[in-house]
């Protein structure tokens, strides 16, 4: 039997991750060997600890559930935050593979990161530049002098590492940016692996990276290929800025 205060902190994460109102009923199902009447009182608990004017979040009964709200007397104050935040970062498929490669073989070039794809992946490096998932880190010592790119300060963000030695495997890689950046690709198609796309084995850097550049958009580029099998296995919870009263 779980203590009284993993049983409230369990509560509390299982409220927080869910993207709707959460039942009574699930919550019970999901923490196995504990009675209903006992969960009952501890999320009344949580709902009056969060009731206090120091919280900024309460806990509302919402269609038979429970969810995590703003309070309205902070409505205002949240609706101009919320408006002035950057737009969601969206990733398309040759966008993501190509982000894939920098962040499993970084620093690396534009020639060598064509040659792990198979295509042209001038434009897409481009657009990741100007998301600032993606930055420069000098230039390679080898004729031509290409430059190297890395991933930056905001990619570590967007997914929630401390540095790029806690990247994941690659195959939780996938389902990673499909919930922190938009990416489209539906979740039961994997992508597909090439003999020379990057491996989970892949060297990792454990530097911090530079400051973001910004770069003019090209635009992504054609692919019909890709570099990874990077399989949906990990899920995340949602921003804490749709935690908006309705």
């Amino acid at each position: 039997m779980l203590t009284d205060e993993n049983l409230k902190a369990l509560i509390e994460a299982i409220l927080y991750v869910a993207p709707d109102p959460v039942t009574l009923d699930s919550m019970v199902k999901s923490l196995e060997g504990e009675e209903r009447e006992r969960v009952k009182a501890k999320l009344d608990e949580l709902i009056q600890d969060f009731a206090r004017p120091e919280h900024g979040i309460e806990i509302r009964g919402i269609a038979g559930g429970y969810k995590f709200s703003s309070k309205p007397e902070h409505h205002d104050v949240l609706r101009r935050f919320v408006k002035s935040l950057k737009p969601p970062v969206r990733l398309s498929k040759p966008a993501l593979e190509t982000l894939a490669v920098i962040a499993y073989r970084q620093p690396v070039t534009l020639p060598e990161i064509d040659e792990i794809r198979g295509v042209d992946c001038g434009g897409v490096i481009h657009t990741l530049l100007e998301k600032k998932l993606v930055v420069t880190a000098g230039r390679k010592n080898v004729v031509g002098r290409p430059i190297l790119y890395r991933t930056s300060r905001d990619f570590l963000v967007h997914f929630g590492l401390k540095d790029v030695g806690d990247l994941p495997s690659l195959r939780e890689f996938e389902e990673m940016a499909r919930q922190a950046l938009g990416e489209d690709l539906p979740a039961d198609q994997a992508i597909s692996a090439q003999p020379s796309a990057v491996s989970d084995e892949a060297p990792i850097p454990t530097d911090e990276s530079s400051e973001a550049v910004s770069a003019d958009v090209s635009g992504d580029s054609p692919d019909q290929s890709a570099t990874a099998d990077i399989q949906a296995s990990v899920n995340l919870g949602e921003s804490s800025t749709d935690k908006l009263p309705r």
